[in-house]
């Protein structure tokens, strides 16, 4: 005899995607426990207001993966030929996520389990005999999918650009249009691709526009969403504590409860320079917290909080030093600096690649031209002294020769042997900066995500930098730090004022 039918009740039930998200799938929760699942605030909001595509920025613990998982089984099990892919950083923390799935269908009611069997079953995929499957890993190119998830997009960015890359030049470009994709992370510095799509998304939605089925719906989850996160006895709320909440609820009217405050004070002093990552109260300050690896995130969240990095414009008839770096493929970086009150002050940046001498100093004069200033020092590593052909004469000429020819007088400035002397030097003499931020911008991003390079095998960062996009920015500014030296004012005119008479 075979089996029952399903009941007309319960085909009703089952088409219902919310309830069956509700009532049909076990998980574990935080504490190890086996329990129906059910919709947070967070996730419900989720559920409601998703797009096609999606890009989560969230503080931690708030259950999305969780959710976002069940969403992929559901569509595997109540789909036919549903392809659903999982991409994570790792691939044991890939093969967990598919462990996650396999726990909610084992728990599944019995007549759900025969209707949608399992077909085969190993550590990256399952199928089922619909058509439907997961399939996991750190990047996902070959097929069709249905249905993406890309968890801890941020971390990939910051650990391993290559794996970015191939995250974003294939695993992304499977997805058929009109489909579901998710793409959630914590913060990790304000540089890679998850940064940059955020950012997109985030345009998009403060526009007011309405979504292409290309655009990215941006989602922002803040600690204070989750109402577990809050303490019932009071704990020490420092006078910094107390400042920033205020600044919370002028700037952006978040007004928190004493629990909400006591919680977020007693976090802080585990979480340290991690809790603008990990538990933000607004975008922003999600990006603002340093990057995982990064030689002078610290020294750069300090600058931040000391208000070190902001308006600080060109002083008027105080000169300007530059600082360069020449890296290969002609990629050049200059940072502008003026010396003012004993302040070491950044008020300009620049660069470019696969141009001539000429272009970098015109640059510098429109400068110039257009705020009066008057040049300083010009310093540039020692490879200024290197000969170069040159298309005019054909000749080899060193950078400095070619410089001076343009009228601009190079001081050479020999690197230390040791980089690690060099990134030392800049951790030493960073806390006495300021930035424009207007005008130095893209000079910020690199040395806030200038890096250690990650060993993928080990699990570890290395010792030495890993060369990218920011590594230029970062040598320019180590020209500073290795070969400034501050002018002296002449002894004549010391004398001077010294000795002059006051009317």
């Amino acid at each position: 005899m075979g089996e029952p039918a399903l009941s007309e009740a319960l085909i009703a039930q089952w088409s219902d995607r919310r309830w069956r998200l509700e009532n049909l799938y076990y998980i574990q929760d935080k504490h190890g426990n086996v329990v129906l699942f059910k919709l947070n605030e967070a996730q419900r909001k989720l559920l409601d207001e998703m797009h096609y595509l999606n890009i989560i920025l969230k503080a931690r613990q708030m259950g999305f993966s969780t959710f976002i998982l069940l969403l992929a089984l559901d569509c595997c099990l109540f789909n036919s030929n549903f392809a659903a892919g999982l991409v994570a950083d790792t691939k044991t923390n890939a093969q967990k996520l598919l462990a996650r799935i396999k726990f909610a269908y084992e728990r599944l009611p019995a007549e759900i389990r025969r209707n949608v069997a399992l077909k085969s079953d190993n550590t990256v995929q399952v199928e089922f005999d619909n058509g439907s499957g997961v399939e996991v890993g750190v990047s996902l190119r070959s097929g069709t999918f249905n249905f993406l998830h890309v968890s801890e997009y941020g971390k990939i960015c910051a650990k391993a650009p290559d794996k970015a890359k191939e995250v974003k030049s294939g695993t992304l470009n499977t997805l058929a249009p009109r489909q579901l994709c998710f793409i959630e992370s914590t913060a990790e510095g304000r540089a890679g691709d998850f940064y940059d799509k955020t950012q997109t998304a985030r345009a998009v939605l403060d526009a007011g526009r309405a979504l292409g089925d290309l655009d990215y719906r941006f989602h922002f989850f803040a600690w204070w969403q989750d109402p577990t996160y809050m303490l019932d006895e009071a704990v020490l709320i420092t006078v910094e504590d107390d400042a920033y909440f205020e600044s919370l609820r002028k700037e952006h009217g978040i007004t928190l409860t004493y629990g909400q405050k006591w919680w977020y004070a007693a976090k802080k002093v585990e979480q340290g320079d991690d809790m603008w990552k990990e538990f933000p109260s607004t975008p922003d300050e999600a990006f603002k917290a340093a990057r995982e690896g990064a030689y002078f995130g610290k020294e750069m969240r300090a600058l931040r909080l000391l208000k070190r990095i902001g308006n600080f414009p060109f002083v008027p008839k105080i000169a300007v030093n530059t600082f360069w770096d020449f890296g290969q493929g002609d990629n050049q970086t200059i940072w502008l600096h003026q010396s003012v009150a004993g302040e070491d002050r950044f008020v300009g940046y620049f660069e470019d690649s696969g141009m001539g001498l000429g272009h970098y100093f015109n640059w510098l004069e429109k400068w110039a031209a257009q705020r009066g200033a008057v040049w300083g020092v010009h310093y540039a590593p020692h490879d200024v002294d290197h000969r170069r052909h040159t298309a005019t004469s054909g000749k080899a000429e060193t950078i400095k020769t070619m410089a001076a020819d343009l009228g601009y007088r190079f001081v050479t400035v020999e690197r230390s042997p040791n980089k690690q002397n060099s990134i030392q030097a800049v951790r030493s003499k960073l806390p006495g900066c300021c930035f424009d931020e207007a005008g130095t911008a893209p000079g910020i991003v690199h040395l806030e995500n200038y890096s250690r390079d990650w060993d993928d095998k080990l699990g570890v960062w290395r010792g030495h930098p890993r060369h990218d996009e920011h590594s230029h920015g970062a040598d320019g500014f180590m020209t500073f730090t290795d070969g400034y030296k501050p002018q002296k004012p002449k002894t004549d005119d010391a004398w001077k004022f010294k000795t002059r008479k006051v009317a």
